[in-house]
C-alpha cells in the first residue's frame, strides 16, 4: 500500500527547479574537484581523516562546492515534494550529466571526442522526451 499525493505534472516551475538543482549539482562537482586537486587529491596521510578534511576545509572552493550540494538538495527537495519522480530525476540526472561534462572541458580543460559529444545529444534528447511526457 502505498503513499498517494496530488503531484504535479512537468510544469514550467518544476522544470525551473530541476534546471536550479543540476546547476547546483554542477557547480558542486566542479568546485569540490578543484579543492581537491589542489590539496593533492583525497589521500590520507600520517594526518588522517582530520588532516584530509582540514586541508579541504580551507580550499574555498571545495567548501562552496560542498555547500552547492546543499543547496541542491534542498531544491530537489522541493522538486520531490510536487513532482512525478519518475520524470523528475531522470531530467536531474541527465541535465546534471551534461552540465557537468560541459563544465569538466572548459574548467579542466578534459578531452572530449565525437563519441561523447553523440552521447550527451542522446541524453539531451531524453530529457526532452521525458520532459515532455
Amino acid at each position: 500500500m502505498g503513499i498517494h499525493t496530488k503531484e504535479i505534472k512537468m510544469t514550467k516551475e518544476v522544470l525551473f527547479l530541476i534546471i536550479i538543482a543540476a546547476f547546483l549539482t554542477m557547480a558542486a562537482n566542479l568546485m569540490m574537484r578543484h579543492g581537491l586537486l589542489r590539496v593533492g587529491g583525497a589521500v590520507l596521510d600520517e594526518r588522517g581523516v582530520p588532516g584530509l578534511v582540514w586541508s579541504l576545509a580551507r580550499q574555498w572552493t571545495f567548501v562552496v562546492g560542498f555547500l552547492s550540494y546543499g543547496l541542491a538538495a534542498i531544491v530537489w527537495f522541493k522538486v520531490l515534494s510536487i513532482a512525478e519522480v519518475s520524470s523528475s530525476y531522470p531530467i536531474l540526472v541527465g541535465l546534471t550529466f551534461i552540465l557537468v561534462t560541459v563544465g569538466a572541458v572548459l574548467w579542466f580543460r578534459e578531452s572530449i571526442n565525437a563519441i561523447k559529444i553523440l552521447g550527451i545529444a542522446v541524453i539531451l534528447a531524453g530529457i526532452v522526451l521525458v520532459a515532455k511526457s
